[in-house]
């Protein structure tokens, strides 16, 4: 599989870094032990973090102006990094759907980055990052149809299957999930930054999914 950077893309955000990881994983249901590493986390940062905060720091801050160049609201579309932190910093827990997308709301959590994480079964075709279009058809996971217009977005043969404010129900991470894809998405154009998430998240899945054949790749 292929992940290419549109023109439209471009023109607008030239500076975008990209990472992509895939593995092969055994998925379970939400592990215990892997809780406690979110609960810890998010402890600490309850201490520590406020809303405003949290706007500041580098990865979501660059991401919510990516957002503003690209005509989007981003308190209105809130980057799924900062949606999360918003949740903990309020009190409320994370939800816990499957070990594989917990972790990947543990990794966003912990680095800042909005990451998508897929079912690389379920993409048909190649990748190519591009802008949303007005009407175009999108739902995103447990939020129903999401308007998409401005928003970046990652499509394959099909459609849209991921933005940086939720991922699409179509390509979504199951209990049969056994072929993995996350892409990380770093709009502060740190090539450092969204290597460090993908390998951050190597190391979740070799621990809590018994991954193996793993392979990371900047686009």
């Amino acid at each position: 599989m292929n992940i290419t950077i549109s023109e439209e893309f471009k023109k607008i955000f030239p500076d975008f870094a990209g990472c992509a990881l895939t593995a092969t994983v055994t998925n379970s249901e939400p592990d215990e032990n892997l809780w406690k590493e979110i609960a810890t986390l998010s402890d600490s940062y309850r201490q520590v973090l406020t809303d405003e905060s949290i706007k500041q720091m580098p990865p979501i801050h660059a991401t919510r102006e990516a957002y503003k160049k690209f005509g989007k609201a981003p308190s209105r579309y809130r980057p799924a990094a900062e949606a999360l932190l918003r949740r903990i910093v309020k009190g409320e827990e994370l939800y816990k759907i499957n070990t594989l997308a917990d972790l990947v709301n543990l990794a966003s959590i912990y680095t800042g980055y909005s990451i998508g994480g897929f079912d690389l079964d379920k993409i048909q075709g190649d990748l190519v990052l591009g802008i949303g279009r007005a009407g175009e058809p999108y739902e995103g996971i447990g939020r129903g149809m999401l308007n998409i217009e401005n928003l970046p977005v990652y499509r394959d043969n099909v459609g849209g299957v991921g933005t940086p404010t939720s991922d699409n129900e179509r390509t979504k991470i199951t209990l049969e999930t056994t072929n993995f894809l996350l892409l990380v998405n770093g709009y502060d154009g740190s090539r450092e930054g969204v290597m460090q998430c993908a390998e951050y998240t190597q190391e979740l899945i070799k621990k809590y999914c018994n991954a193996e054949h793993c392979n990371i790749f900047i686009y």
